[in-house]
């Protein structure tokens, strides 16, 4: 590949947005590269629950996760710190399938249609109507478009100064692979002091056990087993999991200085996809959907104006954050709502004894953070 070849448009960052937006495009005759830094598979902190709204839409892009064994999730659970449960139905439902695995399926497939190259991207300018792209080996690329699917924390959000990036965060996501009898059918969302945790099984019958808490609370304990032994575990579902599970993993992969602030879909002239647009708090682990959505949204957007033969960059920036606000701004409020509300001791017990009286609350709560079908 010579140096200076110039595509259609460059995506920086190969999760399931950067992989479901190069499929996307490149399936249409659109000459995308997509900047990874890391070798697939690889495994990444994530709940690992999928909503079953994406699955139309991969489809479409000839991906089936069942395909590798994704386990079929129709129920859910939560209960708050005292161990207090309620059980519900999901109402469109959903799949657990490891990013190990679902990343690599869909890296598989873009290889037929586009080209992956793994690197670290340095730096973006734009300039006369295109971009360049540096990367850590001295390469560069260039194009009319550029992407933004590098996640909930990167350096280029650092290089581009970022609002959020500015402004200190205080969350901390840990997440591991068990042996744990655990119903293949359920995601549970089970609360403690500080945080929630995740549990949900994946296509090698492993538990992802996927959990957010305060830094405070991490800094406190001292360290993650001392987190889980003496803060976690004061949950009872939560306590009989790390009494009785076995970690798959050497070591959890951890993130910190997770944000739940604002995020902008468009800057620079850049497109935002995925977390690096919004990030919505973990209940029920629909991040992942929101994601795919995203690549959705911008890759109808763009060809819809790419086979006119004139694309309008104002148009298309002012097309996508307007549709953007309007598919996810709702969903999340709704979790920074929920969120606020679980973490309240107060509000979490009065929402559990209405819960009770009234279980059709739970799904309605859920939906507010899931979309419909994404055909």
């Amino acid at each position: 590949m010579g140096n200076f070849k110039t595509w259609d448009v460059i995506i920086i960052g190969g999760g399931l947005a950067g992989l479901s937006c190069a499929l996307h495009l490149s399936q249409n005759n659109i000459n995308v590269i997509l900047i990874e830094k890391n070798k697939y598979p690889n495994h990444k902190v994530c709940g690992e629950y999928v909503s079953n709204e994406v699955l139309p839409y991969f489809q479409k892009l000839g991906i089936d996760p069942c395909s590798k064994g994704a386990k079929k999730i129709n129920k859910f659970e939560i209960s708050n710190k005292k161990g207090n449960l309620i059980k519900a139905k999901l109402p469109l439902g959903g799949f657990g399938i490891s990013r190990f695995t679902f990343d690599n399926l869909l890296f598989e497939k873009l290889k037929d249609t586009a080209e992956v190259e793994f690197d670290t991207v340095e730096t973006i300018d734009f300039s006369s109507d295109v971009f360049s792209v540096k990367t850590l080996k001295k390469k560069e690329f260039k194009a009319k478009y550029v992407l933004g699917a590098f996640g909930k924390r990167s350096n280029i959000d650092v290089f581009m100064k970022r609002n959020f990036i500015q402004k200190p965060s205080h969350w901390l996501a840990v997440k591991a692979h068990y042996n744990y009898d655990f119903p293949e059918d359920t995601v549970a969302l089970h609360n403690f002091e500080g945080g929630y945790c995740g549990l949900s099984k994946v296509e090698n019958n492993a538990v992802n056990a996927c959990y957010l808490t305060t830094f405070k609370s991490f800094k406190k304990a001292g360290n993650i087993d001392a987190l889980q032994k003496n803060n976690l575990s004061k949950n009872p579902y939560l306590k009989h999991f790390f009494s009785h599970s076995k970690s798959i993993f050497e070591k959890p992969l951890t993130i910190s200085q997770v944000s739940f602030q604002k995020k902008e879909p468009v800057e620079d002239h850049v497109f935002m996809l995925g977390d690096s647009a919004g990030l919505i708090h973990p209940l029920c682990g629909n991040g992942m959907a929101m994601a795919i959505h995203s690549a959705k949204i911008f890759s109808e957007l763009f060809l819809k104006e790419y086979i006119t033969g004139s694309i309008d960059r104002n148009k298309l920036e002012h097309n996508y954050k307007t549709l953007w606000e309007e598919t996810f701004s709702n969903r999340l409020k709704s979790g920074r709502l929920i969120q606020h509300l679980l973490l309240n001791p107060l509000t979490t017990d009065i929402g559990f004894s209405v819960s009770k009286i009234f279980p059709s609350i739970i799904p309605t709560l859920i939906k507010q953070t899931h979309g419909s079908p994404l055909i």
